[in-house]
């Protein structure tokens, strides 16, 4: 299978790329995190914006009980800074861990084939599960 293109995301059998991203906390969040572990990725354009609002909340209702009984942890990405997308989760009141891909820019929605120009967005719902034993996406999608 292919890997990251300008013509969409990676494609489900790929492997993640390197890549890092600031959790809320300022650690990073690398390739490394995806392995050993079941992750939805959920890249969303940016924090407080009205469809990334409904979609994370939805997220929040519907799936995070569903995922926590199968050991899946699901994260949303966007390009927006980490202290936006603290205030954003929290905004929200939800418990969706939030990854900072602010600095480099989008290096990490490029790596993933889902970074959107000239407008630094990522594309509106685009979601990557990867599977925990070889961080391979498993599954790819949009919202």
């Amino acid at each position: 299978m292919s890997g990251p293109s300008s013509d969409g995301p990676i494609q489900a059998g790929a492997a993640a790329p390197e890549f890092t991203l600031q959790r809320e906390d300022g650690s990073e969040f690398t390739r490394a995190d995806l392995e050993g572990n079941t992750t939805v990725l959920v890249f969303y354009p940016f924090a407080f914006s009205p469809v990334c609002t409904d979609q994370i909340a939805l997220y929040e209702d519907v799936l995070s009980d569903y995922l926590a009984t199968r050991d899946v942890t699901m994260y949303g990405v966007s390009c927006d800074a980490r202290w936006s997308q603290t205030a954003f989760r929290e905004k929200l009141g939800v418990s969706i861990p939030q990854l900072s891909d602010f600095e480099p820019k989008g290096a990490a929605c490029r790596a993933f084939g889902v970074y959107q120009a000239p407008v630094p967005t990522e594309l509106p719902g685009a979601n990557l599960i990867f599977d925990g034993l070889d961080a391979t996406a498993a599954r790819v999608g949009q919202a």
